[in-house]
């Protein structure tokens, strides 16, 4: 999904993009314990991999590493011990201990900051995998681990990087509902998006 976003931004410029997850995805084949692509997805999008994946349509990278602001990942031990190819130091990573200690407000505004200065004119893509959030109070995902943002951290850098007037789009993933019988889960996930969208926070 994230993929065929950003091609589509490809095809009309240079784009950015906020990357919240729980993981960094960034992966290569030889690496990932299951072979999966979906944790190989920021890898892919600037340009690393197989590829048929990794140049789509001969536009590779979809985006730059200067471009990327991960946010919120908290899988660095996990991934270190599976080998997974180190995140490049262009790229602009805010993991959880990072943004718990800036506040999440702060840490969304230099997100945003980061993804509007020096070329970025042309704004950039959110990409929220739910399992940023904690485990605790979002385990309808396929791929659970400790920790986390709670949902107030996670509207609060959602609500700052939709108000800048720079994000293009925005993507949802990794959501289970099989894993969330009553739809609990789903109904907050939908409250916390609606607020996010809403600048006072009142809807």
């Amino acid at each position: 999904m994230l993929l065929g976003n950003l091609l589509a931004l490809r095809r009309r410029g240079r784009h950015g993009l906020l990357f919240l997850d729980g993981h960094t995805d960034f992966y290569q084949p030889s690496a990932e314990p299951a072979g999966e692509v979906a944790s190989m997805e920021l890898a892919l999008a600037t340009g690393r991999g197989p590829r048929l994946l990794a140049d789509l349509e001969g536009r590779g990278p979809l985006v730059g590493d200067e471009d990327v602001v991960a946010l919120g990942f908290r899988d660095a031990e996990e991934s270190a011990a599976y080998g997974m190819q180190p995140l490049p130091s262009a790229l602009h990573a805010l993991e959880l201990d990072i943004v718990r200690a800036l506040g999440a407000g702060e840490a969304a505004r230099r997100a945003v900051g980061l993804l509007t200065g020096d070329g970025g004119g042309g704004g950039y893509w959110i990409h929220l995998d739910v399992d940023v959030l904690d485990d605790a109070v979002m385990p309808a995902v396929d791929y659970r681990l400790p920790d986390g943002l709670t949902w107030q951290e996670l509207e609060t850098v959602l609500r700052g990087a939709l108000s800048g007037g720079g994000a293009v789009g925005l993507d949802v993933a990794i959501f289970n509902p099989r894993l969330d019988p009553d739809g609990a889960i789903a109904q907050r996930l939908s409250d916390c998006l609606v607020r996010a969208f809403d600048r006072d926070g009142q809807a």
